[in-house]
């Protein structure tokens, strides 16, 4: 009887832990973040979307124009919101007046302090959320869709386009992307590249991080060889990460990549 106890009780601490462990992301601070954004959300319409049983914030802003060209996802980057002021608000406010919807959504998130290898392990986690996201965009009748993604969510993004997409997503944009989370990591941004075939825009600044600068060429090279000529890469003089004083260049860099692209 002992033994069947002990046997139960690991079992039962299995589940626990099995439960626990369900989402690597830090749901806590999605919540924090969650609670901030609703509060203050000026632009867009908050929506919780559901991936994995686990429910995660968008924030969806519809187009401006009668006739909507589509809509773009936009995704952050490391350990932020879908609101954040750099790159993600500007992208996500603006497009509508371009005549596209967007949705900005939350992505993976770990502590303050975690650093970019950290989230590999959060990377199966990117598929669900945005296969969420494209269904909730589906169900507005929205069949042309576009992504586009800053630092550590481009790697998340290229990770999504490399696997087995929805067809709907007809072009992606990264801003800032580096050619690789870490030194031999199966998910790094060139070993994405590597298969993606829908057209490209690589933007990034000529103050950008030192991983971004250094892999700039490769990046290219990369979807050159993968036959990818689609693939464009384009570089905003004067430019940091973030985009700081320069979030006007970038949204019409992007505004003018993706006419071609309007449904």
């Amino acid at each position: 009887m002992k033994i069947l106890s002990l046997l139960k009780a690991s079992s039962m601490l299995v589940t626990i832990l099995t439960t626990c462990n369900l989402h690597a992301s830090d749901v806590d601070k999605e919540k924090r973040w969650a609670d901030q954004i609703i509060d203050t959300l000026m632009v867009g319409d908050a929506e919780w979307l559901t991936a994995e049983k686990h429910k995660f914030l968008g924030i969806y802003t519809e187009s401006e124009n009668d006739k909507p060209a589509g809509a773009v996802i936009v995704l952050h980057g490391i350990g932020v919101h879908p609101n954040w002021e750099d790159v993600v608000q500007p992208l996500r406010s603006e497009l509508p007046e371009s005549g596209w919807h967007t949705i900005a959504v939350q992505m993976p998130v770990l502590r303050n302090e975690a650093k970019t290898e950290d989230y590999i392990p959060l990377f199966p986690e990117v598929a669900p959320r945005l296969d969420a996201t494209i269904a909730f965009l589906k169900g507005k009748g929205v069949r042309n869709i576009i992504i586009a993604a800053h630092s550590l969510g481009a790697s998340m993004a290229a990770y999504f386009m490399a696997g087995k997409p929805d067809p709907a997503v007809k072009a992606m944009i990264v801003v800032g992307v580096s050619g690789r989370l870490a030194p031999g990591a199966n998910v790094n941004f060139l070993q994405s590249l590597q298969t993606i075939q829908i057209p490209v825009l690589d933007i990034y600044g000529s103050e950008d991080l030192k991983a971004v600068l250094d892999t700039a060429s490769k990046r290219a090279s990369t979807a050159e060889k993968a036959g990818n000529k689609h693939y464009q890469q384009t570089m905003v003089p004067d430019a940091d990460h973030f985009f700081k004083g320069k979030s006007d260049i970038l949204v019409k860099q992007v505004v003018n990549w993706i006419k071609q692209y309007r449904q």
